[in-house]
């Protein structure tokens, strides 16, 4: 494992010299500033900083990512149009109403890669308004996000949700059936919001938005509420963890199919990735799409470092296989080419920070007062394929997660 420091990167900002690292939620309401990463499977690791400060993104040339022609996925296309098709046989019998169906790419990589090269990779070839690094390698937890997406904002007692459903290469391009989902996931955020949220305090100030990112739109709907005084962050998490918008509706239901049809663990990918300040009460995670991420377990079988990215779709009664399948190419052609040194980009502006990186710095900013010291496709076994004990595992801990 290469020597790195752990660091944390948000947009324009570096948090380093590490004081404390938990699984504990709770933690986030007490002091200082903390990185989180928190993955499909439960696990969740925050790191509490003490020092955070405006910083430019890493030169260029820093990253050394895999050929193109080594990604492989979790599930090929005929897999994953069967799970579509089992999907749809689920809706008709009523079990779910919409499943968020994906697979992992997985390539392997050279030991001293650094995930940090990899984020500023990122920034200059797809910024995105939640992009963000954790690099704690002595944790296991080495991530590169570029998400478009917000789980959960806060301001004090305001909590704001940002689920991003409906894709489409260009806004003439979304179906009915991208309305209908978004629709469907907020009406679930909603839900997940308001049991922890005073009553009548839960709005959706917009729906079905269209947002413009790099290659392509998406319908991003709006929903925000006020926590009531007795709910913290460890409350907040046991109602809307896992991010609605990647799992599905009823959640419960979603995540027992899930687990029942993808063949590798999510790891980081559809988790949440941000940072909390907890002596300001403002916080910013993204869900953990368009999320790459390091792992160093050997768990690949060929013994060295593995990058693995996650795609997904979201599946309802309206879902044609084919197109689902050629969503999730679309989601992960633009990172898998910025990952493999394919696609090139010229630097934002501000020595190389992107746009998405000053909208970070400015919100940080406007809540702090200040910045500165806080004090492809074959079918493999490369994504670690889950057994059938490790399925029944997974159920049960869902079953713990939603109960």
């Amino acid at each position: 494992m290469p020597d790195l420091a752990p660091m944390a990167r948000f947009g324009g900002l570096v948090a380093s010299d590490l004081r404390d690292v938990t699984a504990d939620l709770g933690a986030l309401d007490s002091t200082g500033f903390w990185a989180v990463a928190a993955d499909s499977e439960g696990r969740t690791v925050c790191a509490r900083f003490g020092d955070v400060r405006q910083a430019p993104l890493p030169g260029p040339g820093g990253w050394r990512g895999p050929a193109p022609e080594a990604w492989t996925s979790s599930m090929d296309r005929d897999a994953y149009l069967a799970g579509v098709r089992e999907v749809r046989d689920r809706i008709a019998t009523g079990e779910v109403y919409q499943v968020n169906l994906c697979r992992v790419l997985t390539a392997p990589l050279g030991a001293g890669a650094d995930i940090d090269a990899l984020g500023a990779a990122l920034a200059r070839g797809n910024p995105a308004p939640y992009a963000g690094t954790i690099r704690l390698p002595a944790h296991g937890v080495e991530i590169a996000s570029a998400s478009p997406e917000l789980f959960l904002r806060r301001t004090g007692a305001v909590v704001e949700s940002g689920p991003i459903k409906g894709t489409a290469r260009t806004a003439d391009g979304f179906l009915p059936k991208d309305r209908a989902e978004n629709v469907m996931i907020v009406d679930l955020v909603r839900n997940d919001l308001g049991r922890v949220c005073a009553p009548g305090t839960v709005t959706v100030p917009a729906l079905c938005a269209v947002e413009a990112h790099p290659g392509l739109v998406h319908l991003v709907s709006t929903v925000r509420g006020e926590l009531r005084p007795d709910a913290g962050w460890p409350e907040l998490f046991a109602a809307a963890f896992p991010p609605g918008s990647v799992t599905g509706a009823p959640k419960s239901s979603a995540l027992r199919l899930i687990a029942e049809l993808e063949t590798a663990p999510r790891g980081p990918y559809c988790g949440a990735v941000g940072w909390v300040d907890a002596d300001r009460g403002t916080a910013e995670l993204a869900v953990g799409i368009r999320t790459f991420w390091i792992d160093r377990t050997g768990g690949s079988g060929a013994g060295g470092p593995v990058l693995r990215f996650g795609t997904g779709a979201g599946i309802t009664w309206g879902s044609d296989p084919a197109g689902e399948w050629a969503e999730t190419e679309l989601k992960a052609a633009r990172l898998l080419a910025v990952a493999s040194e394919v696609h090139q980009a010229g630097e934002g502006p501000s020595g190389g920070r992107t746009a998405a990186g000053q909208q970070t710095i400015g919100r940080y900013a406007e809540s702090t007062g200040k910045i500165g010291n806080t004090g492809n496709s074959g079918n493999t076994g490369t994504t670690g394929k889950i057994g059938k004990m490790e399925r029944i595992e997974r159920i049960e801990r869902i079953e713990r997660m939603t109960s």
